[in-house]
């Protein structure tokens, strides 16, 4: 009988541990309740990052990263090296840690629903930064947080119908693409098209992606200037190519912000100094320091709070001769 009994109690206490044990186990993976923040309260974000392709994007990491620390958040990192495929193998890790919410700033525009729903379903919300998708389905992320790219598209282009209005023209437009299908691409030269095409003098006689970089820029514009006989403007989608395009333009014998007018947009540092010294004739900036505000909605969708469908950044445009003034201010 003692040996039953202690049987009986040596049983007894296995599954007392087993119970305990699976009490530590989060939600299961099919659970509609997503999530739960760690036993400190603390909420876990997972944040999927293009890549590192340009002065903008190293910025707007540095201030997501501050951001979260100085938040409380937890923050799990991943760099996409502008792959989609990338991308959505991070989000679905995400996911399969059960993290409180996921944040990411989308390569391209299309090819996101499934991965999304499957956000969703396990009750991860999701916030787009940066950039937008084209998901018919708005209710697969909570909100987005960037600037109006067709906004900054048009700025571009009313700068240099004002600084033109007075030419008799043709003027000749080259353009520097961004990636391929992404929304700033896409919108950047939609905005800009829209404004110039008012005007019959202004033509775009190349137009062709520079990826963003720098190193792509300049071997894109080398490529314009040997195919094109004049060119009056250069439209870059962002700094970096520009900066990259006037290498190649100042390699070629002529004066970049001189023989040809140079329009960006962004607005890091380097490109504020290019305009000191005549290279860039304006910029319109894309404010990539959205940390803060990242961390403030983190905080209200992960306890269930409603937040506006889309949040737009505050930004300005800088032509050459506010440059110098505006230069010590900028923090990236």
């Amino acid at each position: 009988m003692a040996r039953r009994a202690a049987l009986v109690l040596t049983a007894a206490l296995l599954a007392s541990s087993a119970l305990t044990a699976c009490s530590t186990e989060g939600p299961a993976s099919g659970s509609s309740s997503g999530a739960t923040k760690g036993s400190d309260g603390t909420i876990t974000l997972g944040f999927a990052q293009v890549g590192a392709e340009s002065g903008w994007r190293t910025a707007n990491t540095k201030s997501v990263q501050e951001a979260a620390k100085k938040a409380g958040i937890t923050l799990k990192f991943s760099d996409a090296q502008q792959k989609q495929e990338n991308q959505i193998k991070a989000i679905r890790n995400f996911i399969q840690q059960k993290v409180d919410v996921i944040a990411f700033s989308p390569v391209v525009e299309s090819g996101w629903d499934t991965v999304l729903k499957e956000a969703k379903d396990a009750g991860i919300p999701v916030i787009l930064t940066d950039r937008a998708v084209d998901a018919k389905d708005t209710s697969l992320y909570k909100t987005f947080l960037g600037s109006d790219f067709v906004k900054e598209g048009k700025s571009a282009g009313e700068w240099l119908t004002s600084a033109y209005a007075n030419e008799q023209g043709p003027v000749n437009i080259v353009e520097l693409q961004g990636t391929t299908g992404s929304a700033p691409a896409n919108d950047r030269k939609a905005g800009f098209a829209d404004v110039i095409r008012t005007d019959g003098k202004f033509k775009i006689v190349a137009s062709q992606s520079g990826d963003f970089t720098r190193a792509k820029g300049k071997e894109v514009m080398q490529a314009f200037l040997k195919s094109q006989k004049d060119i009056d403007v250069l439209y870059a989608h962002n700094d970096d190519m520009a900066l990259g395009a006037i290498q190649a333009i100042e390699e070629s014998g002529k004066k970049p912000g001189t023989d040809i007018k140079v329009i960006s947009v962004d607005g890091i540092k380097d490109a504020f100094v290019a305009m000191t010294e005549g290279k860039i004739n304006v910029v319109v900036e894309c404010n990539p320091l959205l940390g803060d505000q990242l961390m403030e909605l983190t905080k209200k969708v992960a306890a269930g709070e409603n937040v506006p469908t889309r949040v737009e950044t505050q930004e300005g445009v800088f032509p050459q001769d506010k440059a110098a003034a505006a230069l010590p201010s900028r923090n990236y």
